[in-house]
């Protein structure tokens, strides 16, 4: 039986490191770059992954499958000079290598972000989703709903490419 977990993680074991830019840069190579569309130098995926690990407003979420970080997603806190946004925050980065799909990870970091966001106290959990990640609106909208039992109860579409920001 696979074992398949997701946790908060605030620091990087050099393991983890290499499991995490590994997992990434397969998911850049498919088509599921958060922001690359060719996978950077290893240097520069491990500067960023330490990044995001100090900067405040974000928190990381690691999928594990059999103990091997397979995937993550990030949650945003918007900057607190930002009055106007403090109830909103951003579910980024998310992604699962394509070795560990269907293990049902990107759904349980999903339901790990949004409860964080919801511990938080935030109202609104913005999704990001890519222009050239034509089937991600749909696989979103779907993974959100099965992981809430809800159904979205407010969308807004970009006006020049048709592609939902979805709002929760």
């Amino acid at each position: 039986m696979t074992d398949v977990t997701v946790e908060r993680i605030d620091t990087l074991k050099t393991g983890d490191l290499h499991d995490l830019c590994d997992a990434a840069d397969d998911a850049v190579k498919a088509g599921g770059g958060f922001g690359w569309v060719a996978p950077p130098a290893r240097e520069i995926m491990e500067r960023y992954w330490k990044g995001v690990l100090v900067v405040p407003e974000r928190i990381l979420f690691v999928g594990r499958l059999d103990g091997v970080i397979a995937g993550s997603a990030q949650l945003v806190k918007p900057a607190r000079n930002n009055e106007a946004q403090a109830h909103a925050a951003t579910l980024t980065t998310s992604f699962v290598a394509p070795w560990a799909r269907c293990h049902g990870l990107a759904r349980r970091l999903t339901v790990a972000v949004e409860e964080e966001a919801r511990a938080s106290g935030f109202r609104v959990l913005n999704l990001d989703v890519r222009e050239t990640q034509r089937r991600q609106p749909s696989r979103c909208t779907r993974i959100w709903a099965s992981a809430v039992g809800a159904r979205i109860p407010s969308m807004r579409w970009w006006t020049a490419k048709g592609w939902p920001d979805i709002s929760m």
